[in-house]
């Protein structure tokens, strides 16, 4: 084994340019990193240095971590299908999305009848600007708030004082249940309970996603059954519906997010730590809120000294995204990109650029060669061998 402990994060929605499938999805010119930069003058030196720049145009420029791109292989271009490529899994089909005339007359009266509640909404747009629109209505009615992202999902919002957190999660799993129809099917059923204090809504951490289960073994599940820990911090153990997971661990936001994982860095175990940090996309790049964007991954920048100085010497860190989200393009939801990935050890003699992967799962497929799992992935090409 090269490395004990491996941490891992996802800048939820952070692409770097058009994949090569880009204009069947209606995404050509998207580029989440590359048309930030155009319009804010990034402040990002920590991140410079590990390369995280030179990915935009792969010109083999110094850099203190191994980088490259990534280039996305399942079809979609969804948290799911991302965080299944990332993890080995391969998934060829398109999740149902809703985005443009909302969700049909048949699926919301299905709801109706099977909840037993009244709903409201059935809207596209994001999570705040819904809550305000809707969130006295609720109050109101007691009517569950239906609506999307533009993406694979159907959210449930309801205050936690009208609907208790425990009958709102079982009102998501009826829900899911519901949309595991073929002509229904979206990638993710999302329960969001919110507060009403001092005339303000404010969605709470209580969050919780219900996704189908993925549809083959991940690179997770082999990692448990080898006795290794799997750290899920944010939304990653919901993505994948629990399975592989030894240790969950919620956190709302991203500063959060790494907060956590930094505690986790005092803890002596062996495996994975597995971290989505989701503000960039549904704060920023589903609002279309560049500025937004731009400062926090500033923000981020801010938090990388205090990663790598936690890291052991025989820790790795990888940073990667799983789909794109371009604040600067039209409509609201993501866009298919190629995404970024560092590598870093205080470890490497000699980091550079790596060659371009075919595929996100040959970060999944590093992961298991690190820890000397010969099980093969179903998807994925280690490059262990490249980092010295």
């Amino acid at each position: 084994m090269k490395f004990k402990r491996v941490f891992l994060i996802v800048l939820d929605s952070l692409g770097v340019g058009e994949a090569i499938d880009a204009d069947s999805y209606g995404d050509k010119g998207a580029n989440t990193l590359g048309n930030i930069i155009n319009k804010y003058d990034l402040f990002i030196p920590n991140l410079k240095k590990l390369g995280f720049l030179n990915t935009l145009n792969m010109n083999n420029l110094e850099s203190d971590a191994y980088y490259t791109i990534a280039r996305p292989n399942n079809k979609g271009k969804d948290s799911l299908s991302g965080h299944y490529e990332l993890m080995g899994i391969e998934n060829n089909l398109i999740y149902k999305t809703f985005g443009e005339n909302g969700f049909p007359r048949e699926l919301l009266e299905e709801i109706v009848k099977k909840t037993k509640r009244g709903i409201i909404g059935n809207l596209v747009g994001n999570h705040e600007d819904v809550l305000k629109k809707l969130g006295n209505r609720h109050l109101e009615t007691g009517s569950l708030i239906i609506y999307t992202t533009g993406e694979s999902d159907l959210q449930i919002a309801a205050s936690e004082d009208i609907i208790p957190i425990n009958e709102l999660y079982n009102y998501a799993e009826i829900i899911r249940k519901i949309t595991e129809r073929e002509e229904w099917k979206v990638g993710r059923v999302v329960a969001r309970p919110f507060t009403f204090n001092n005339n303000e809504f404010k969605f709470t951490e209580n969050t919780r996603y219900f996704t189908l289960t993925p549809p083959n073994k991940s690179v997770l599940d082999t990692l448990k059954e080898h006795d290794l820990q799997v750290i899920s911090i944010g939304k990653i153990c919901d993505i994948y519906n629990g399975y592989g997971i030894t240790k969950i661990i919620k956190s709302s936001n991203n500063f959060e997010g790494l907060n956590k994982m930094n505690s986790i860095m005092d803890k002596k175990f062996e495996g994975l730590c597995y971290l989505n940090l989701s503000d960039f996309d549904t704060l920023y790049g589903h609002k279309r809120d560049t500025l937004g964007y731009a400062k926090a991954i500033e923000d981020l920048d801010v938090e990388i000294p205090i990663l790598l100085n936690k890291l052991e010497l025989d820790d790795l860190l990888i940073i990667t995204a799983d789909h794109g989200c371009d604040p600067t393009f039209p409509g609201v939801a993501h866009t298919r990109e190629n995404v970024p990935v560092l590598v870093y050890s205080r470890l490497f003699n000699d980091p550079h650029q790596l060659e371009i992967l075919d595929t996100m799962a040959d970060i999944g497929a590093t992961i298991l060669e690190n820890f000397k799992i010969e099980e093969k992935p179903w998807m994925g090409k280690s490059f262990l061998d490249k980092l010295n």
